[in-house]
């Protein structure tokens, strides 16, 4: 299963690699829905990082802890962790310890979808694979120690 959603998802980003679209929203409008999109129905999308561990909020949790200093998020901060804790120290406590791939696997396709993305990259530059672009920011210098992405890929 995870070698088919791998990939029919990379032949659906080489079909439109060539396409050129401009940044505004009229033009990636213009983008055809890919067929076995439309005739899948059921899909899977995982959003799943470094913002997890405080299990607060959303994915933009430092976003609304740090630029906006949501009231909820700096209470929830103080209440929690100590002072001069900083969002990079959540990263060590990402550990996937209950992240089992071939058992992801199999409940998704029991489930009947018939695709799966994982968002491997944040907003924030956390990837959930080994990447030199992202020296120590990513689950395999720090965290799970683990290529999250490329496990669900084979």
């Amino acid at each position: 299963m995870t070698r088919l959603v791998f990939l029919v998802a990379s032949l659906a980003l080489l079909g439109l690699a060539n396409t050129q679209y401009q940044p505004t929203w009229e033009s990636l409008d213009t983008r055809p829905l890919p067929t076995w999109y439309d005739g899948a129905k059921i899909g899977i999308f995982i959003h799943w990082g470094v913002f997890s561990v405080p299990s607060f909020g959303s994915a933009w949790f430092w976003e609304d802890w740090q630029g906006s200093q949501s009231q909820s998020y700096v209470e929830f901060m103080q209440k929690n962790y100590r002072p001069n804790f900083t969002y990079p120290d959540f990263a060590p406590m990402f550990t996937a310890e209950f992240y089992n791939p071939e058992e992801w696997a199999s409940i998704f396709e029991a489930s009947g979808a018939r695709y799966v993305v994982l968002t491997s990259k944040h907003h924030e530059g956390f990837t959930n694979w080994p990447s030199r672009y992202s020296w120590n920011w990513n689950s395999m210098d720090v965290g799970p120690k683990r290529d999250l992405l490329g496990e669900l890929t084979l």
